[in-house]
């Protein structure tokens, strides 16, 4: 360990480390003043966070909201797992692995697809399919996970540049500032416009469906510059659950998606690929590159294939959670915290609060318990989330989370807002 690792490790700390609770709230309960000090030591950031997973006593009920990631995989995914027929993936051999990929290739409506191990990798081997040369450009929401989450990957392994557009709150953008942006292919000072990327459902947004019309509209005047479109469909399923259509819907006239796994439809590992022959061809050379070539990998797509197969139509109960939620915290009638129920269109809940409370303060309180609390609720409770934006919490209800889960949540939530609202 070197002394330039150290030093990362302290300012990492320092960086997530929890600050106290604001001096409007100081004047709370004794107990709470603790828990501020406390706060400072083990404070609950997404990063943070992680640190305390499994710190809490077998008497206290902890509903994680983090992400719908964090998902185990069920007695019956388990089952099918431990009895998939297996091959090797590279050679094409893998029984499993064909089937999931078959039956993707069915529900997107594309001609085929591919296994991958995340949506990363889908995203970043997406992208350098269809910029399949060094200087291309790419134009993409200024708020997409491709841009925020995944390093930069298309610069780091492809030279490829990235183009903003600013992202509406409903997860579009400007179709007309996305056409400024297209570059003019003659001028020699430009790079080349190869892509065009949207998300839907859009998670920094708050899990919010892409219209039909709009996606539409995208594809239409892409269609007429020949320019394709790549849709990071990472939770398309909740798209298509809260929209009542087909996935391949969503998808008309899109060049290609890449599907995530492991979120909603709770499989451990892994995303899909689809497009065109032609384009997975390009993707599967590129998966190799990259290291994701995999061999007797039917372990994992069989937790896939029941994913996909079984556990779609069960996401509306997931919609339904994060409604319950998001009605009861506004029961409360609190100025400090308030959720638009106008925006809330899938298992994505955002939490407003009104500075100079943050997310922070409430994510780490939902983490806490005191001694008057557990008194009054006649329970532990514990709910794990975490600070989205400056004034934005991130509640993500998902399939480990059963109805007297959400009841729990809610009232740690209700008696948390009751508790600042006493003191504002």
């Amino acid at each position: 360990m070197n002394k330039t690792f150290w030093c990362n490790c302290l300012s990492m700390e320092r960086k997530f480390r929890f600050k106290p609770l604001v001096r409007k709230y100081s004047k709370m309960t004794g107990e709470l003043k603790v828990l501020t000090e406390d706060k400072q030591q083990s404070g609950t950031s997404y990063k943070a966070g992680l640190r305390q997973a499994n710190n809490f006593g077998k008497d206290v009920h902890v509903v994680d909201m983090r992400s719908d990631t964090i998902t185990r995989p069920s007695p019956e995914m388990r089952r099918a797992m431990a009895e998939a027929e297996v091959g090797d993936d590279v050679y094409a051999e893998d029984p499993t692995v064909l089937k999931l990929q078959k039956r993707v290739t069915e529900i997107t409506g594309m001609e085929d697809s591919l296994f991958v191990s995340s949506g990363t990798m889908g995203n970043l081997i997406a992208v350098l399919a269809h910029c399949w040369e060094r200087g291309s450009e790419i134009i993409i929401g200024d708020l997409s996970h491709i841009i925020k989450y995944e390093q930069g990957g298309a610069s780091q392994f492809g030279g490829i540049c990235l183009r903003t557009v600013k992202n509406k709150d409903d997860g579009t953008f400007d179709i007309e500032e996305m056409l400024s942006k297209v570059r003019d292919p003659v001028d020699i000072h430009n790079p080349i416009t190869r892509l065009i990327c949207i998300e839907n459902t859009h998670n920094v947004c708050g899990g919010r469906v892409l219209p039909l019309e709009w996606i539409d509209q995208v594809v239409a005047v892409s269609t007429q510059r020949n320019i394709p479109v790549h849709v990071d469909g990472a939770r398309l399923m909740n798209a298509a659950v809260h929209l009542n259509v087909p996935p391949s819907r969503l998808l008309r006239g899109c060049a290609s998606v890449s599907i995530c796994l492991s979120k909603g439809l709770g499989a451990p590992v892994g995303s899909v690929l689809s497009g065109s022959k032609t384009f997975i061809q390009r993707a599967l050379r590129l998966r190799k590159s990259l290291g994701g070539g995999m061999r007797q990998v039917g372990i994992l797509a069989a937790a896939g294939l029941l994913a996909v197969n079984n556990m779609v139509d069960r996401l509306a109960d997931d919609h339904l959670h994060a409604k319950m939620i998001g009605e009861a915290i506004n029961s409360m009638n609190s100025e400090n915290m308030q959720v638009d129920m106008s925006a809330l269109e899938s298992n994505i809940l955002m939490v407003e609060t009104k500075r100079p409370l943050t997310p922070e303060d409430v994510a780490a309180r939902l983490s806490q318990i005191t001694e008057k609390e557990s008194e009054e609720l006649r329970e532990k409770i514990v709910v794990r989330c975490f600070g989205m934006t400056r004034t934005r919490m991130r509640i993500t209800t998902h399939a480990d989370l059963s109805r007297q889960d959400i009841e729990a949540a809610i009232r740690k939530l209700k008696y948390i807002i009751a508790e600042y609202d006493s003191v504002s």
